[in-house]
Protein backbone atom coordinates (compact mmCIF):
# COMPACT_ATOMS: atom_id res chain seq x y z
CA UNK A 1 0.00 0.00 0.00
CA UNK A 2 1.34 3.31 -1.07
CA UNK A 3 1.83 6.21 1.51
CA UNK A 4 0.29 9.39 1.18
CA UNK A 5 0.59 12.77 2.67
CA UNK A 6 -2.13 15.24 3.27
CA UNK A 7 -2.43 18.42 1.10
CA UNK A 8 -0.23 20.43 3.90
CA UNK A 9 1.95 17.82 4.69
CA UNK A 10 2.43 18.19 0.98
CA UNK A 11 2.70 21.23 0.39
CA UNK A 12 5.05 21.93 3.15
CA UNK A 13 7.63 18.57 1.67
CA UNK A 14 7.63 20.64 -1.58
CA UNK A 15 7.81 24.37 0.24
CA UNK A 16 4.51 25.85 -1.92
CA UNK A 17 1.60 27.22 -1.39
CA UNK A 18 -1.70 24.47 -1.08
CA UNK A 19 -2.89 26.60 -4.20
CA UNK A 20 -0.02 26.00 -6.42
CA UNK A 21 -0.18 22.38 -5.13
CA UNK A 22 -3.33 22.29 -6.84
CA UNK A 23 -2.29 23.80 -9.89
CA UNK A 24 0.02 21.24 -9.77
CA UNK A 25 -2.65 18.78 -9.89
CA UNK A 26 -4.64 21.17 -12.79
CA UNK A 27 -1.79 20.73 -15.02
CA UNK A 28 -1.08 16.54 -14.47
CA UNK A 29 2.26 17.09 -12.92
CA UNK A 30 1.07 15.67 -9.66
CA UNK A 31 -2.03 13.06 -9.26
CA UNK A 32 -4.11 13.13 -6.51
CA UNK A 33 -6.31 11.04 -4.47
CA UNK A 34 -9.49 11.14 -2.36
CA UNK A 35 -9.73 10.43 1.63
CA UNK A 36 -12.25 7.86 2.69
CA UNK A 37 -14.89 10.97 3.13
CA UNK A 38 -14.63 11.35 -0.22
CA UNK A 39 -13.35 15.60 0.24
CA UNK A 40 -10.34 15.23 1.20
CA UNK A 41 -6.82 15.42 -0.66
CA UNK A 42 -4.32 13.06 -0.47
CA UNK A 43 -1.26 12.98 -2.57
CA UNK A 44 1.39 9.85 -3.19
CA UNK A 45 4.58 10.06 -0.70
CA UNK A 46 6.35 9.00 -3.27
CA UNK A 47 5.73 11.16 -6.13
CA UNK A 48 5.82 14.08 -3.92
CA UNK A 49 9.45 12.88 -3.01
CA UNK A 50 10.08 12.65 -6.32
CA UNK A 51 9.05 16.10 -7.53
CA UNK A 52 11.01 17.48 -4.08
CA UNK A 53 13.97 15.96 -5.86
CA UNK A 54 12.81 17.40 -9.10
CA UNK A 55 12.32 20.61 -8.41
CA UNK A 56 9.19 23.26 -9.06
CA UNK A 57 8.26 22.19 -12.34
CA UNK A 58 8.53 24.69 -14.95
CA UNK A 59 5.29 26.36 -16.24
CA UNK A 60 4.53 26.10 -20.26
CA UNK A 61 6.28 28.69 -22.47
CA UNK A 62 3.79 31.61 -23.13
CA UNK A 63 1.70 31.08 -19.87
CA UNK A 64 1.98 33.29 -17.11
CA UNK A 65 1.39 31.25 -13.42
CA UNK A 66 -1.03 32.63 -11.33
CA UNK A 67 -2.65 30.82 -8.50
CA UNK A 68 -5.65 31.47 -6.43
CA UNK A 69 -7.15 29.63 -3.59
CA UNK A 70 -10.59 28.93 -4.28
CA UNK A 71 -13.49 26.85 -3.31
CA UNK A 72 -15.22 27.08 -6.42
CA UNK A 73 -14.05 25.46 -9.42
CA UNK A 74 -12.14 21.86 -10.05
CA UNK A 75 -10.11 21.35 -12.83
CA UNK A 76 -8.42 17.91 -13.83
CA UNK A 77 -6.40 16.23 -16.73
CA UNK A 78 -10.33 15.22 -17.71
CA UNK A 79 -12.42 16.18 -15.35
CA UNK A 80 -14.70 19.41 -14.19
CA UNK A 81 -16.44 19.77 -10.74
CA UNK A 82 -17.95 22.49 -8.84
CA UNK A 83 -18.06 22.69 -5.06
CA UNK A 84 -16.72 19.03 -5.37
CA UNK A 85 -19.72 17.92 -7.55
CA UNK A 86 -19.51 16.61 -11.16
CA UNK A 87 -20.22 19.24 -13.76
CA UNK A 88 -21.43 16.77 -16.32
CA UNK A 89 -24.24 15.30 -14.09
CA UNK A 90 -25.08 18.54 -12.48
CA UNK A 91 -25.87 19.50 -16.36
CA UNK A 92 -28.05 16.46 -16.90
CA UNK A 93 -29.89 16.41 -14.11
CA UNK A 94 -30.13 20.47 -12.34
CA UNK A 95 -31.43 23.57 -13.78
CA UNK A 96 -28.82 26.66 -14.61
CA UNK A 97 -30.30 28.24 -11.70
CA UNK A 98 -29.39 25.44 -9.04
CA UNK A 99 -26.07 25.35 -10.30
CA UNK A 100 -25.60 29.23 -9.94
CA UNK A 101 -26.92 29.00 -6.12
CA UNK A 102 -24.33 25.94 -5.69
CA UNK A 103 -21.21 28.54 -6.61
CA UNK A 104 -22.32 31.48 -4.17
CA UNK A 105 -23.83 29.39 -1.64
CA UNK A 106 -21.64 26.22 -1.34
CA UNK A 107 -24.95 24.10 -1.67
CA UNK A 108 -27.48 23.05 -3.78
CA UNK A 109 -31.31 24.17 -3.31
CA UNK A 110 -33.74 20.38 -2.84
CA UNK A 111 -34.43 19.38 -6.51
CA UNK A 112 -38.05 19.74 -7.12
CA UNK A 113 -40.69 18.72 -10.10
CA UNK A 114 -41.39 15.73 -12.22
CA UNK A 115 -38.30 14.07 -13.30
CA UNK A 116 -38.18 12.69 -16.90
CA UNK A 117 -35.56 10.20 -18.80
CA UNK A 118 -33.69 12.04 -21.50
CA UNK A 119 -33.74 8.48 -23.75
CA UNK A 120 -33.02 4.96 -23.16
CA UNK A 121 -30.23 3.89 -21.21
CA UNK A 122 -29.77 7.90 -19.99
CA UNK A 123 -30.04 9.27 -16.28
CA UNK A 124 -32.90 11.01 -15.53
CA UNK A 125 -33.10 14.68 -16.25
CA UNK A 126 -34.60 17.48 -14.16
CA UNK A 127 -36.65 19.44 -17.07
CA UNK A 128 -35.46 23.21 -16.94
CA UNK A 129 -38.95 24.19 -16.29
CA UNK A 130 -39.14 21.85 -12.97
CA UNK A 131 -38.58 22.97 -9.44
CA UNK A 132 -38.59 26.55 -10.08
CA UNK A 133 -39.44 28.11 -7.66
CA UNK A 134 -36.57 26.39 -5.53
CA UNK A 135 -33.93 26.86 -8.75
CA UNK A 136 -34.59 30.98 -7.58
CA UNK A 137 -32.61 30.52 -4.81
CA UNK A 138 -34.04 30.58 -1.36
CA UNK A 139 -36.99 31.26 -3.25
CA UNK A 140 -36.30 34.69 -4.31
CA UNK A 141 -37.13 35.69 -8.31
CA UNK A 142 -34.98 36.39 -10.87
CA UNK A 143 -36.26 39.44 -12.26
CA UNK A 144 -34.45 43.07 -13.20
CA UNK A 145 -36.42 45.78 -11.89
CA UNK A 146 -38.74 47.79 -14.15
CA UNK A 147 -36.38 51.19 -13.96
CA UNK A 148 -33.12 47.97 -15.11
CA UNK A 149 -35.30 46.76 -18.13
CA UNK A 150 -36.13 50.27 -19.10
CA UNK A 151 -32.73 51.75 -19.32
CA UNK A 152 -31.50 48.41 -20.84
CA UNK A 153 -33.35 48.26 -23.35
CA UNK A 154 -33.51 51.24 -24.30
CA UNK A 155 -29.45 51.44 -24.54
CA UNK A 156 -29.40 48.36 -26.45
CA UNK A 157 -31.65 49.56 -28.72
CA UNK A 158 -29.82 52.50 -29.97
CA UNK A 159 -27.09 50.05 -31.52
CA UNK A 160 -27.02 49.15 -35.46
CA UNK A 161 -29.56 46.26 -36.10
CA UNK A 162 -27.06 43.61 -37.01
CA UNK A 163 -24.91 44.34 -33.65
CA UNK A 164 -24.22 40.64 -31.92
CA UNK A 165 -25.71 39.92 -28.58
CA UNK A 166 -22.30 39.68 -26.45
CA UNK A 167 -21.90 43.42 -28.02
CA UNK A 168 -25.49 44.44 -26.81
CA UNK A 169 -24.90 42.62 -23.52
CA UNK A 170 -21.95 44.81 -22.73
CA UNK A 171 -24.21 47.82 -23.21
CA UNK A 172 -26.87 46.62 -21.32
CA UNK A 173 -24.86 45.54 -17.94
CA UNK A 174 -23.19 49.21 -17.33
CA UNK A 175 -26.83 50.50 -18.10
CA UNK A 176 -28.72 48.62 -15.73
CA UNK A 177 -26.15 49.20 -13.01
CA UNK A 178 -27.19 53.13 -12.71
CA UNK A 179 -30.77 51.88 -11.98
CA UNK A 180 -29.06 49.73 -8.58
CA UNK A 181 -28.62 52.61 -6.11
CA UNK A 182 -27.27 49.84 -3.51
CA UNK A 183 -24.77 47.77 -5.88
CA UNK A 184 -22.22 48.65 -3.50
CA UNK A 185 -23.58 46.89 -0.42
CA UNK A 186 -20.89 43.76 -0.64
CA UNK A 187 -22.52 41.62 1.93
CA UNK A 188 -23.51 37.88 0.49
CA UNK A 189 -27.50 38.28 0.18
CA UNK A 190 -26.92 41.76 -1.34
CA UNK A 191 -24.79 40.61 -4.40
CA UNK A 192 -26.62 37.42 -5.00
CA UNK A 193 -30.01 39.79 -5.19
CA UNK A 194 -27.94 42.10 -7.52
CA UNK A 195 -26.84 38.66 -9.54
CA UNK A 196 -30.25 37.87 -10.07
CA UNK A 197 -31.79 40.75 -11.09
CA UNK A 198 -28.41 41.36 -13.33
CA UNK A 199 -28.56 38.45 -15.00
CA UNK A 200 -31.95 38.63 -15.50
CA UNK A 201 -31.87 41.87 -16.93
CA UNK A 202 -29.21 40.43 -19.05
CA UNK A 203 -31.15 38.40 -20.95
CA UNK A 204 -34.79 40.29 -20.35
CA UNK A 205 -32.90 43.27 -22.22
CA UNK A 206 -31.65 41.43 -25.37
CA UNK A 207 -34.19 41.89 -28.28
CA UNK A 208 -35.97 39.23 -29.75
CA UNK A 209 -34.43 37.13 -32.96
CA UNK A 210 -34.40 38.70 -36.32
CA UNK A 211 -36.12 35.90 -38.03
CA UNK A 212 -32.48 34.60 -39.28
CA UNK A 213 -32.08 30.94 -40.06
CA UNK A 214 -34.27 28.36 -41.94
CA UNK A 215 -37.37 26.88 -41.14
CA UNK A 216 -38.96 23.93 -42.55
CA UNK A 217 -42.53 24.29 -44.16
CA UNK A 218 -43.71 23.55 -40.19
CA UNK A 219 -41.41 26.78 -38.84
CA UNK A 220 -39.71 24.01 -36.68
CA UNK A 221 -35.70 23.90 -37.32
CA UNK A 222 -34.53 21.28 -39.52
CA UNK A 223 -34.48 17.88 -38.42
CA UNK A 224 -36.10 18.76 -34.71
CA UNK A 225 -38.65 17.74 -33.24
CA UNK A 226 -42.04 19.40 -33.15
CA UNK A 227 -42.26 21.62 -30.04
CA UNK A 228 -44.43 19.85 -27.64
CA UNK A 229 -45.24 22.69 -25.04
CA UNK A 230 -43.99 25.34 -23.02
CA UNK A 231 -41.37 23.69 -20.09
CA UNK A 232 -43.02 26.38 -17.36
CA UNK A 233 -46.84 25.70 -16.23
CA UNK A 234 -48.50 28.05 -18.32
CA UNK A 235 -50.29 31.01 -16.21
CA UNK A 236 -46.47 31.78 -14.32
CA UNK A 237 -45.33 35.10 -14.08
CA UNK A 238 -42.33 35.75 -16.04
CA UNK A 239 -39.44 36.09 -13.23
CA UNK A 240 -40.76 32.25 -12.83
CA UNK A 241 -39.61 31.33 -16.35
CA UNK A 242 -36.51 29.51 -16.22
CA UNK A 243 -33.68 31.29 -17.41
CA UNK A 244 -33.21 29.03 -19.77
CA UNK A 245 -36.46 29.83 -21.64
CA UNK A 246 -36.11 33.52 -21.77
CA UNK A 247 -33.08 33.09 -23.01
CA UNK A 248 -34.01 30.63 -25.75
CA UNK A 249 -37.18 33.18 -26.93
CA UNK A 250 -33.99 35.84 -27.51
CA UNK A 251 -32.06 34.09 -29.57
CA UNK A 252 -34.59 31.79 -31.60
CA UNK A 253 -37.37 32.62 -33.52
CA UNK A 254 -39.37 29.64 -32.98
CA UNK A 255 -40.88 27.63 -29.59
CA UNK A 256 -38.13 24.73 -28.82
CA UNK A 257 -38.97 21.21 -27.96
CA UNK A 258 -38.44 20.27 -24.11
CA UNK A 259 -35.11 18.28 -25.76
CA UNK A 260 -33.69 20.81 -26.95
CA UNK A 261 -34.95 23.29 -24.07
CA UNK A 262 -32.94 20.83 -22.16
CA UNK A 263 -30.04 21.16 -23.94
CA UNK A 264 -29.59 25.15 -23.41
CA UNK A 265 -30.42 24.37 -19.78
CA UNK A 266 -26.89 21.73 -19.71
CA UNK A 267 -25.42 24.68 -21.97
CA UNK A 268 -25.32 27.34 -18.91
CA UNK A 269 -24.55 24.94 -16.30
CA UNK A 270 -21.32 23.66 -18.49
CA UNK A 271 -20.12 27.03 -18.68
CA UNK A 272 -21.32 28.61 -15.62
CA UNK A 273 -17.58 28.96 -14.30
CA UNK A 274 -13.96 27.49 -15.41
CA UNK A 275 -11.55 28.41 -12.80
CA UNK A 276 -9.64 31.10 -13.63
CA UNK A 277 -10.01 31.62 -17.51
CA UNK A 278 -9.14 34.93 -19.14
CA UNK A 279 -12.94 36.62 -18.12
CA UNK A 280 -12.77 35.29 -14.53
CA UNK A 281 -8.97 36.38 -13.77
CA UNK A 282 -10.54 40.09 -14.82
CA UNK A 283 -13.36 39.95 -13.09
CA UNK A 284 -11.87 38.13 -10.07
CA UNK A 285 -9.59 41.01 -10.21
CA UNK A 286 -11.87 43.40 -10.29
CA UNK A 287 -14.00 42.27 -7.50
CA UNK A 288 -11.36 41.54 -4.98
CA UNK A 289 -10.68 45.72 -5.19
CA UNK A 290 -14.29 45.94 -3.87
CA UNK A 291 -15.74 46.89 -7.47
CA UNK A 292 -19.69 46.43 -7.75
CA UNK A 293 -20.92 43.00 -8.87
CA UNK A 294 -21.88 45.26 -12.04
CA UNK A 295 -18.20 46.22 -12.65
CA UNK A 296 -17.35 42.60 -11.92
CA UNK A 297 -19.93 41.33 -15.06
CA UNK A 298 -19.22 44.05 -17.16
CA UNK A 299 -15.30 43.18 -16.09
CA UNK A 300 -15.86 39.54 -17.50
CA UNK A 301 -17.71 40.75 -20.73
CA UNK A 302 -14.85 42.82 -21.69
CA UNK A 303 -12.64 39.62 -21.31
CA UNK A 304 -14.93 37.52 -22.61
CA UNK A 305 -15.26 38.69 -26.02
CA UNK A 306 -11.76 37.38 -26.93
CA UNK A 307 -11.38 35.52 -30.03
CA UNK A 308 -9.32 33.17 -27.79
CA UNK A 309 -12.08 32.76 -24.84
CA UNK A 310 -15.74 33.11 -25.42
CA UNK A 311 -15.54 34.74 -28.90
CA UNK A 312 -14.24 31.49 -29.89
CA UNK A 313 -17.68 30.10 -30.44
CA UNK A 314 -18.66 32.40 -32.86
CA UNK A 315 -15.64 31.46 -35.21
CA UNK A 316 -16.56 27.58 -34.62
CA UNK A 317 -20.65 29.17 -35.80
CA UNK A 318 -18.50 30.78 -38.61
CA UNK A 319 -16.39 27.12 -39.52
CA UNK A 320 -19.70 25.28 -39.44
CA UNK A 321 -22.13 28.23 -41.42
CA UNK A 322 -19.04 27.75 -44.49
CA UNK A 323 -19.72 23.81 -45.33
CA UNK A 324 -23.70 24.32 -47.45
CA UNK A 325 -23.52 20.45 -46.32
CA UNK A 326 -21.28 17.13 -44.77
CA UNK A 327 -19.74 16.61 -48.02
CA UNK A 328 -18.28 20.39 -47.72
CA UNK A 329 -16.46 19.13 -44.40
CA UNK A 330 -12.98 18.17 -46.01
CA UNK A 331 -12.49 21.52 -48.04
CA UNK A 332 -13.55 23.73 -45.31
CA UNK A 333 -11.21 22.22 -43.04
CA UNK A 334 -8.56 21.97 -45.67
CA UNK A 335 -9.01 25.26 -46.58
CA UNK A 336 -8.17 26.11 -43.26
CA UNK A 337 -5.27 24.45 -42.55
CA UNK A 338 -3.55 25.39 -45.85
CA UNK A 339 -3.92 28.96 -45.07
CA UNK A 340 -2.32 28.15 -41.61
CA UNK A 341 -5.11 28.73 -39.16
CA UNK A 342 -6.09 26.61 -36.52
CA UNK A 343 -9.69 25.10 -36.30
CA UNK A 344 -11.69 27.00 -33.89
CA UNK A 345 -13.49 24.60 -31.56
CA UNK A 346 -10.97 21.83 -30.95
CA UNK A 347 -8.47 21.78 -28.90
CA UNK A 348 -8.12 23.19 -25.10
CA UNK A 349 -5.20 24.27 -23.16
CA UNK A 350 -6.53 22.45 -19.70
CA UNK A 351 -7.80 19.30 -20.88
CA UNK A 352 -5.12 16.51 -22.57
CA UNK A 353 -7.92 14.57 -23.99
CA UNK A 354 -11.50 15.28 -24.85
CA UNK A 355 -12.88 18.55 -23.36
CA UNK A 356 -15.84 16.54 -20.95
CA UNK A 357 -18.16 19.64 -21.58
CA UNK A 358 -18.52 18.88 -25.04
CA UNK A 359 -19.08 15.20 -24.64
CA UNK A 360 -22.15 15.87 -22.35
CA UNK A 361 -23.48 19.08 -24.86
CA UNK A 362 -23.30 17.46 -27.86
CA UNK A 363 -24.90 13.89 -27.03
CA UNK A 364 -27.78 16.26 -26.03
CA UNK A 365 -27.98 18.24 -29.11
CA UNK A 366 -27.91 14.61 -31.01
CA UNK A 367 -30.78 13.38 -29.13
CA UNK A 368 -32.45 16.67 -29.45
CA UNK A 369 -31.87 16.95 -33.10
CA UNK A 370 -31.17 13.52 -34.17
CA UNK A 371 -31.98 14.78 -38.30
CA UNK A 372 -30.86 17.95 -38.41
CA UNK A 373 -28.44 18.81 -41.46
CA UNK A 374 -26.62 21.61 -39.14
CA UNK A 375 -25.94 18.50 -36.32
CA UNK A 376 -25.41 16.44 -39.63
CA UNK A 377 -22.85 19.10 -40.99
CA UNK A 378 -21.04 19.67 -37.54
CA UNK A 379 -20.71 15.68 -37.14
CA UNK A 380 -18.70 15.66 -40.65
CA UNK A 381 -16.27 18.44 -39.83
CA UNK A 382 -15.62 16.11 -36.28
CA UNK A 383 -15.29 13.21 -38.23
CA UNK A 384 -12.75 14.93 -40.64
CA UNK A 385 -10.78 16.61 -37.92
CA UNK A 386 -10.48 13.52 -36.05
CA UNK A 387 -8.99 11.66 -39.39
CA UNK A 388 -6.33 14.27 -39.46
CA UNK A 389 -5.19 13.81 -35.85
CA UNK A 390 -6.26 16.65 -34.63
CA UNK A 391 -7.60 17.86 -31.01
CA UNK A 392 -10.67 16.67 -29.80
CA UNK A 393 -13.61 19.00 -29.85
CA UNK A 394 -14.31 21.38 -27.09
CA UNK A 395 -17.20 23.36 -25.26
CA UNK A 396 -17.02 26.20 -27.96
CA UNK A 397 -17.83 23.73 -30.90
CA UNK A 398 -20.49 21.92 -28.80
CA UNK A 399 -22.14 25.14 -27.87
CA UNK A 400 -21.71 26.40 -31.69
CA UNK A 401 -23.40 22.97 -32.97
CA UNK A 402 -26.04 23.63 -30.34
CA UNK A 403 -26.78 27.11 -31.67
CA UNK A 404 -26.75 26.13 -35.70
CA UNK A 405 -29.11 22.97 -35.24
CA UNK A 406 -31.70 24.93 -33.43
CA UNK A 407 -31.25 27.83 -35.66
CA UNK A 408 -30.35 30.08 -32.94
CA UNK A 409 -29.42 34.06 -34.47
CA UNK A 410 -25.68 34.72 -35.54
CA UNK A 411 -23.57 34.98 -32.18
CA UNK A 412 -25.88 33.02 -29.81
CA UNK A 413 -23.20 31.09 -28.85
CA UNK A 414 -21.46 33.84 -27.31
CA UNK A 415 -24.45 35.04 -25.70
CA UNK A 416 -25.14 31.70 -23.99
CA UNK A 417 -21.47 31.69 -22.71
CA UNK A 418 -21.47 35.55 -21.27
CA UNK A 419 -24.95 34.53 -19.42
CA UNK A 420 -23.63 30.98 -17.88
CA UNK A 421 -20.49 32.76 -17.21
CA UNK A 422 -21.80 35.81 -15.02
CA UNK A 423 -22.91 33.16 -12.63
CA UNK A 424 -19.06 32.25 -12.09
CA UNK A 425 -17.92 35.54 -12.14
CA UNK A 426 -19.92 36.62 -9.37
CA UNK A 427 -19.24 33.05 -7.28
CA UNK A 428 -15.89 34.53 -7.65
CA UNK A 429 -16.15 37.76 -6.62
CA UNK A 430 -17.74 36.95 -3.54
CA UNK A 431 -14.63 34.88 -2.44
CA UNK A 432 -13.03 37.96 -3.48
CA UNK A 433 -14.91 40.06 -1.73
CA UNK A 434 -14.61 37.87 1.27
CA UNK A 435 -10.70 37.77 1.33
CA UNK A 436 -10.33 40.90 1.57
CA UNK A 437 -7.02 40.78 -0.81
CA UNK A 438 -6.52 43.06 -3.24
CA UNK A 439 -5.87 40.85 -6.36
CA UNK A 440 -1.99 42.31 -7.29
CA UNK A 441 0.16 40.58 -9.84
CA UNK A 442 3.72 41.92 -10.07
CA UNK A 443 5.09 42.30 -13.64
CA UNK A 444 8.96 41.34 -14.15
CA UNK A 445 10.38 44.44 -16.19
CA UNK A 446 12.64 43.05 -19.09
CA UNK A 447 12.54 46.87 -21.01
CA UNK A 448 15.79 48.90 -21.46
CA UNK A 449 18.02 50.78 -18.35
CA UNK A 450 18.82 54.14 -18.57
CA UNK A 451 21.22 55.91 -16.51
Amino acid sequence: MPAFLTAAEAASRLGVKPATLYAYVSRGTLTRARGADGRASLFDADEIERLARRGRPRRPPGTLDITVETQITEITADRLRYRGLDVPELARTRSFEDVAVLLWTGALPPAAGPRTPAGAGSAAVLLPGAGSGAAAGVGQPWRASPAALAVGRAAQSALPPQTLPLERLQVIVPATAATDPLRLHLDRPAVMAAARSLIAGMVDCLPGPDGSGSLDSTGTPDGMAAPDGPAAPDGLPADAVPVAERLWARLCGRAPSRAMLRALSAALVLLADHELAASTLAARAAASVRADPYAVVATGLGAVSGALHGGASLGAETLLAAAAGPQDAPRVVGDMLRRGEKIPGFGHFVYRTADPRALVLLDLVRRAAPKSRQLAVADAILAEVRRRSLPEPNIDFAVATLARSAGMIRGAGEAIFAVARAAGWIAHALEAYESGVPLRPRAAYTGPVYA
